[in-house]
This record gives structure tokens, C-alpha cells and sequence, in this order.
């Protein structure tokens, strides 16, 4: 039985950190493989297969110059991501302006019983 070629999303691109650092790495420039490599405590054949993991996702793209392959950040796909997280920052603000809320309740009730403590 075949396995069907396994195509990689965005989700699944990131979530290992070399591919992040990856990602940072040729947000900057293109750079070829041997210099990639050289960023990376990995053989040159692990990162081969992040990037074919990242370009998989879309979020890189390889180009031949001579003997050559440069990749490129393609950060387009990770519009996705973005706006699945951004849903969630309704919640992220919810707590942070609950927690806000107590922290000025703790405060107040400090500055109450400083003032009575001087009385």
C-alpha cells in the first residue's frame, strides 16, 4: 500500500522550534542550505528536512542559482495563523483585564488598612 504524500500546515510547521528559529532566520535574507546550516547544532540533512517541512507549508520557497538551493520566507500562510490567534485574544483580554482588576482591589485595600494602621 502507497502512503499518500503528506502534505504539511502551517500549524504543524511551526510548532517544532528549530522551524521557528528557521523561519526568523530567513526572515531577513535567502540564504542556500550549507549556510542555514551553519545557524543550526544539526546536520545539514535534519535541516533539509525542516525546510522541506516549512516549504511544504508554503511558508518557505526554494529557488536554483547555479548548483545551489536558496530559500526565502513566504510569510503569506502565516496569515492563517494570525487570525486563528487573534479569535482567542478575547479571552487573553478577558483575563488580563480580570487580573488587572484584582491587582487594583489588593492595592486599595492595602493603601485602606496602611491608613488605618497609622490612625
Amino acid at each position: 500500500m502507497a502512503a499518500a504524500s503528506a502534505k504539511h500546515d502551517v500549524f504543524q510547521a511551526i510548532a517544532d522550534p528549530t522551524r521557528r528559529r528557521l523561519l526568523k532566520l530567513l526572515s531577513t535574507q535567502e540564504m542556500p542550505v550549507t549556510a542555514i546550516t551553519e545557524h543550526f547544532p544539526i546536520s545539514r540533512t535534519a535541516v533539509s528536512k525542516h525546510l522541506r517541512v516549512l516549504s511544504e507549508a508554503g511558508l518557505v520557497k526554494e529557488r536554483k542559482v547555479g548548483r545551489e538551493t536558496r530559500y526565502k520566507l513566504q510569510p503569506d500562510p502565516l496569515v492563517e495563523l494570525k487570525d486563528w490567534l487573534q479569535y482567542f485574544e478575547l479571552f487573553w483580554e478577558n483575563k488580563l483585564g480580570a487580573l488587572g482588576r484584582l491587582l487594583e482591589a489588593n492595592d486599595s485595600d492595602s493603601e485602606n488598612d496602611e491608613s488605618k494602621s497609622k490612625s
